[in-house]
């Protein structure tokens, strides 16, 4: 299966495109620029690198739209709620079902149902802090 990503870098950088092989559990995962010609041999991403890695709905997203951080009072949530804290002091609000502290990173599913967001795998070394709400 082929996932639509966004890796975004510790220093600021993002990289667009697919992958089929991301694992959490992995060092590395390979990557298809959304704009490479068909054939194109994939980069290497090291996970170490990254701040985070966004599953995205599609490329462009909406420029203009404000992403909620709150949770909808009457609709029930899976998992547990978070709040993450980057080392960039971005902060991304949602719910998980497998953070533990000493692990190297962790998915999160964003508070927005509108989100461009579908989820994302937060690095744990470029957080600043997280905490359960």
């Amino acid at each position: 299966m082929q996932n639509k990503i966004v890796a975004r870098y510790k220093d600021g950088r993002l990289m667009k495109g697919v992958t089929g092989d991301f694992m959490p559990n992995r060092d590395i995962f390979h990557l298809v620029p959304m704009d490479a010609p068909p054939g194109v041999k994939p980069i290497d991403i090291p996970v170490r690198d990254l701040k985070a890695v966004f599953f995205v709905k599609d490329y462009v997203g909406n420029s203009q739209y404000q992403e909620k951080k709150v949770f909808e009072p009457t609709k029930p949530v899976p998992g547990r709620k978070i709040k993450v804290v980057f080392t960039d002091s971005e902060v991304i609000l949602g719910t998980t079902q497998g953070y533990q502290p000493g692990r190297p990173g962790f998915f999160i599913i964003p508070a927005d149902p509108q989100s461009n967001n579908e989820r994302l795998y937060v690095v744990t070394a470029a957080t600043q802090e997280v905490s359960f709400v």
